[in-house]
């Protein structure tokens, strides 16, 4: 349970919605505000691969195919270590709908968790008054322990600019170079459950505040319109009034891919990057890591990884090690109809359509066990016969029988799974759970299945649904055996075709459950990845990359996610973070609050990542001071609540999107006293004027200035720390 001061905390971290509500600009300059109509283009760039240096291995694993290597993600030295280990349990699911998201991650931030009850607050009791009694009993906000940014006031007859060709025209801002302030822990760094929302127990009162010393204005033009323009959301129109987008077109990093003209029949299943290993000098070597990380491959196979690196205990992710170590974990089963892979029929059987459907149960390992060992001794005994009448099965195709998929199991305990979670440290750096060059391990707390580790216990037939990975983070998946699995993927490019097909099939992308029929995408030229994951085989899913899986045999497989931070990855992981705003679904990874932290954390030596990163804290500064002199106009007076170690990110109790910085809690009225966060916009539905609202500010805009100020590329005199980030 959180304590109160950490509800502070909260409500006053979550302002970054993309949506913004008629307050949130002066009133006469609304009027012509309300509706735009925003095109969203493709701004492309051409990024250019050089070629690789040669490094210190005497020799080099193999490679098949000759796929060109690109070495276009950046280096960084690591600052300070901020990884660790916790016990997290999971939440409980929001739904039990057969179409839910199945993407790892969803279940560990459950909505559920925004609204826990907690003890009354006698300080947040005084705030959470009415507008009229607070200005009866507090001081002006400019006298309430703030000290307030000189700022340029806007024009009343300022306007936005239009869309010029494919470039979309930002507001000006200018920040000038201010001082060094001294600034406490702004950010946390162990681990924590993810998507809690409410107030806990602490001191409201604001922390004392040394005078800022003598600093240059902080100079922010307040655009009429917001525009958000992702270039995820290519070609999308929607007629809304946006906020300015954290990415700039011009510092794109992806490939360009034409599919213009129709690909042949082999063009359409290309072969799947793969790499052998022969020995741990292989495992180890930079190219594997540039080859995994390369945006031209969305997908590599990397065969031979148990016998390189001596994994000689996988075998502690076999079901018979798992009952013996904790037969009584909880275990989400999926009732599914087996079917071939390449097929997903009807629930009529006349006809192959998108939709994947299947129910959601929960169990335990050791009951799992038993149905995955039964269902083995039944193949080994029963011959199904394929007597099938022609004339009345012709335009039908017979159902299969139902089978049971184990998903989702939370291998996060360090002190139940010590031996397994052990085995995988002697992987790569780039491809562990945590390691620190991994964004993920910067969060701050636990998300479950994303930064720890997650088992799926299969029989055949058993399916992942078509997804691309939460906030399109790479992954891995290590198959423990006995039995195959086959793979399909899809290259990021075309994505957005892909959701274009869910729609027309009633299928929602971000959160329902389907599976692509191969024939419409070859007839929409969109090439797909096919391959066979073997026990030990280990699958790296590149950013971004969507893919679907299904299990030939009986077997286990564990996987994880990790964010590499190269220029690919951030923008591929903001990108989605925006789309996710406009599409109303929740950001697992709250990408405002991990590259605040990354800025704070991590030196970076490759331009790209630092531009992109550069610019999105710009952004951040931009729409929380916007937000903050809105507020301070119209009286609203905003307490200061520090962030404590440790203390997760926020979001909006009600549409699940990340608040950072100012956030705006109410009370709950319940047999105890609760407090509740909120998003900007969901704060004024509640309560247009914003009575009953208080506006808590975690972080002062000093601390994050002098961050932004202290952020700077630096530049290595060995060009190999450039081009390999990660200390093998």
């Amino acid at each position: 349970m959180l304590n109160e001061p950490l509800i502070s905390f909260i409500l006053s971290s979550q302002d970054s919605l993309i949506y913004r509500p008629p307050g949130l600009l002066p009133q006469h300059q609304q009027s012509h505000n309300q509706v735009m109509d925003s095109q969203v283009l493709r701004q492309p760039h051409h990024h250019a691969s050089p070629s690789l240096p040669p490094t210190n291995s005497t020799r080099a694993p193999v490679i098949t195919p000759n796929v060109p290597i690109s070495s276009s993600f950046s280096g960084y030295s690591n600052c300070t270590n901020s990884s660790g280990d916790s016990t997290v349990t999971p939440s409980t699911d929001r739904s039990v709908n057969s179409t839910n998201r199945w993407q790892r991650g969803q279940e560990s931030a459950s909505h559920n968790s925004t609204s826990n009850a907690i003890s009354s607050n006698p300080q947040l009791d005084v705030l959470l008054q009415t507008r009229c009694q607070r200005r009866e009993q507090a001081p002006p906000a400019n006298q309430s322990g703030q000290h307030s940014l000189h700022r340029s006031q806007p024009q009343e007859n300022t306007k936005s600019q239009p869309m010029k060709g494919n470039t979309p025209v930002y507001s000006k801002s200018d920040v000038k170079q201010t001082p060094h302030y001294s600034s406490s822990s702004l950010f946390s760094s162990g681990p924590q459950r993810a998507g809690e929302s409410v107030i806990t127990s602490r001191s409201l009162n604001p922390l004392p505040r040394s005078s800022p010393s003598k600093h240059e204005k902080f100079i922010l033009q307040p655009p009429l319109t917001f525009i958000f323009c992702s270039l995820s959301s290519r070609g999308t129109r929607i007629k809304e009034k946006f906020k300015e987008s954290y990415l700039l077109p011009a510092f794109s990093v992806k490939p360009i891919m034409t599919t213009e003209e129709p690909l042949p029949r082999e063009k359409l299943n290309p072969p799947t990057p793969s790499i052998y290993l022969e020995s741990k000098r292989d495992a180890f070597s930079p190219v594997l890591l540039q080859f995994c990380t390369d945006p031209k491959n969305p997908v590599t196979v990397i065969r031979g990884l148990a016998g390189s690196l001596r994994l000689t205990d996988l075998g502690l992710f076999s079901t018979k090690s798992l009952v013996e170590a904790n037969a009584d974990q909880a275990v989400e089963v999926r009732t599914q109809v087996q079917q071939p892979a390449d097929e997903n029929w009807d629930p009529s059987g006349k006809g192959q359509t998108w939709p994947c459907e299947s129910s959601r149960s929960h169990t335990t390992i050791a009951k799992y066990a038993q149905y995955q060992a039964s269902s083995f001794q039944e193949s080994l005994q029963v011959k199904v016969s394929c007597c099938v009448c022609l004339d009345s099965t012709r335009d039908q195709k017979p159902l299969g029988k139902i089978i049971k998929f184990g998903t989702n199991i939370d291998l996060s305990d360090p002190k139940r799974w010590k031996p397994q979670l052990q085995e995988l440290q002697k992987l790569p750096a780039f491809m562990r759970v945590s390691s620190n060059g991994n964004m993920l391990s910067h969060v701050g707390h636990t998300i479950l299945g994303m930064n720890t580790v997650q088992l799926y216990m299969k029989v055949p037939g058993s399916r992942t649904p078509g997804h691309q990975e939460n906030n399109n983070f790479c992954s891995v998946n290590i198959n423990i055996g006995p039995g195959d699995c086959e793979w399909f993927s899809v290259h990021e490019n075309y994505w957005q075709a892909i959701s274009d097909f869910c729609e027309k099939h009633g299928v929602d992308y971000l959160t329902g459950s389907w599976w692509p029929v191969l024939e419409d995408l070859y007839n929409a030229n969109i090439p797909v990845y096919r391959f066979i994951q073997r026990p030990g085989d280990l699958v790296w899913i590149n950013a971004g990359t969507v893919h679907w899986v299904q299990a030939v045999g009986w077997c286990n497989n564990i996987a994880w996610n990790v964010g590499p931070l190269h220029a690919y990855q951030y923008q591929l992981a903001l990108e989605r973070f925006e789309w996710n705003e406009v599409k109303k679904v929740k950001s697992i990874v709250p990408m405002i609050h991990v590259s605040w932290n990354v800025a704070r954390t991590l030196k970076i030596t490759d331009p790209d990542t630092y531009k992109m990163l550069k610019h999105c804290l710009l952004q951040s500064m931009k729409h929380i001071q916007i937000l903050r002199d809105q507020l301070v106009a119209d009286g609203m007076k905003i307490s200061y609540q520090s962030r404590v170690k440790d203390e997760p990110a926020y979001y909006c109790n009600e549409c699940d999107l990340e608040v950072f910085d100012l956030l705006f809690v109410t009370s709950e009225s319940s047999s105890r006293k609760t407090y509740v966060v909120h998003c900007e916009d969901c704060a004024r539905q509640r309560s247009p004027s914003l009575n009953s609202v208080v506006v808590l500010e975690q972080y002062r805009m000093e601390e994050l200035m002098n961050i932004y100020d202290s952020f700077s590329l630096v530049r290595n005199k060995k060009k190999s720390s450039k081009i390999f980030p990660y200390a093998f």
